[in-house]
């Protein structure tokens, strides 16, 4: 049976001050990062330790499932020690994958005009955060970046807002946070950030549609006027 289409989903930007904004599946498209835990490290791993890539998939997987939702999932350092491999060098291989998803731009200048503060909010480590602002060059579009590391807590939990809100000292009630993880917006919320939009397919090569917030597709279905 055929879902009904979703609503559009409409927002009062005159009731909204900051911007908060995922990078990984939001701002730059996440199928860069599936096709490199998924496909290339298992393909590398296997190279450099000399088993077969079914092996190496697996013992990656069980791995890093351990630790999904914690800040060492998201920390190049500790996954480079645990699986004696360097990341951020495999990452390099594929940087070429790394892109920016449609109308973001144009959504980043177009808050910027209309005063808005914007601030890229992200678990990813620093070692990825670089790479992928070297690629994309977005930072130029934002105000200010925050990687969930300074504040040694991932964006899951309820610290890293109250550590982000004493860095920046930020109205919740005035506050727009978009992310593409439903536990990371769920956390938002218990927080008090009033404004919450996900994002219904991250990966531009897996179909998937976030029933659990208000979502969009892309940054033109909720790109506020200038006047």
């Amino acid at each position: 049976m055929t879902k009904p289409p979703l609503p559009a989903l409409t927002l009062d930007w005159s009731a909204i001050d900051t911007v908060m904004l995922d990078m990984d599946g939001t701002l730059l498209d996440l199928h860069f990062d599936n096709y490199f835990w998924l496909e290339h490290l298992p393909k590398r791993y296997a190279e450099i330790h000399g088993v077969d890539f079914a092996t190496a998939s697996q013992r990656l997987t069980e791995n890093i499932r351990e630790y999904e939702g914690t800040l060492q999932w998201y920390c190049l350092e500790f996954w480079s020690k645990q699986l004696d491999v360097d990341i951020r060098s495999l990452k390099e291989e594929v940087k070429h994958k790394i892109q920016v998803r449609p109308h973001v731009r144009e959504f980043l200048e177009r808050l910027r005009k209309l005063g808005k503060k914007l601030l890229l909010v992200t678990n990813a480590h620093p070692q990825a955060l670089s790479l992928k602002l070297e690629v994309t060059a977005i930072d130029k579009h934002l105000d200010l970046i925050f990687s969930s590391h300074e504040f040694n807590h991932p964006k899951e939990a309820q610290a890293f807002w109250q550590a982000l809100q004493l860095r920046e000292n930020f109205d919740p009630a005035r506050c727009l946070f978009i992310d593409d993880t439903a536990r990371i917006l769920e956390s938002a919320r218990t927080f008090g950030i009033k404004y919450l939009v996900g994002i219904h397919q991250p990966d531009s090569q897996q179909a998937r549609i976030m029933e659990s917030f208000p979502a969009i597709h892309h940054f033109d279905e909720i790109m506020p006027p200038l006047c």
